[in-house]
């Protein structure tokens, strides 16, 4: 499991966006540490203290890296010259907030340091689906290996009308995130009342933003050795709203 490194001038925020993240993985979170203010409550960043960081939560799968403000880029980036640990280590350019949760749930997930960077450099796009506005240019490079919108041989889909109060939102995609990550299969989700998707079901933000409401139909689409099972345990899921309605009970 990837490390994660939070680096932030204000100790009570990088706290309370960890907190945010460790919220929606339960019981199993990555390894993460938090590398906040510049000592005797100054606000600031303090590169020896990123380094301990980074090397604390550091392991074979790598380790990923926040920052929310310019000299915390800074901080970070003096940081790698002090580091004793080899193993790869990476400084993320995503959003803060939404960088630190797509990474913590994915991380959780198993999902690989490529994977993890990836996906928190997308971040924004959820948001910005949200407020009407296209995702982010990106060069092919940013790719993921696959496109969502293709059509695998053998595909198995169901149908299922959201009953979650909010929709898709944060939660619920973390938790399908989640179930995903154990199954050998490629799933995605797509609305179809709006027509909006395909997207990856391993993909935090891409489920985000989809918009899918309470009371849509939402289309679940699976290929590969386990897609069966992996339809049948997301289908289970969304009659039950995701774990969110018997949370509320």
């Amino acid at each position: 499991m990837i490390g994660i490194v939070v680096v932030s001038h204000s100790p009570a925020l990088a706290q309370a966006a960890v907190d945010l993240a460790l919220e929606m993985v339960g019981d199993s979170p990555p390894p993460i540490a938090i590398a906040a203010g510049a000592g005797a409550g100054v606000i600031g960043t303090d590169a020896t203290k990123v380094a301990s960081a980074i090397d604390e939560v550091s392991s074979p799968d790598g380790v990923l890296v926040f920052m929310d403000l310019g000299s915390a880029v800074l901080s970070a980036t003096m940081a790698l010259e002090f580091l004793l640990t080899k193993h790869d280590v990476r400084l993320s350019a995503a959003p803060f907030v939404e960088g630190i949760i797509a990474g913590v749930v994915l991380a959780a997930a198993g999902a690989g340091l490529d994977e993890v960077e990836r996906e928190t450099h997308e971040a924004m796009d959820a948001k910005r689906g949200q407020l009407g506005r296209p995702p982010l240019d990106r060069s092919t490079a940013d790719a993921p290996p696959e496109t969502a919108g293709e059509v695998s041989m053998g595909e198995i889909s169901i149908e299922e009308r959201l009953i979650n109060p909010d929709g898709l939102h944060s939660r619920p995609a973390a938790a399908i995130v989640k179930a995903v990550s154990t199954f050998d299969a490629r799933v995605t989700i797509s609305v179809v009342t709006s027509g909006k998707g395909p997207v990856s079901a391993s993909s935090l933000f891409g489920i985000m933003s989809l918009g899918a409401k309470e009371g849509d139909v939402i289309c679940i689409s699976a290929s590969g050795p386990q897609a069966t099972a992996a339809v049948a345990e997301l289908g289970a899921m969304a009659t039950e709203g995701f774990g969110e309605l018997s949370d509320a009970s």
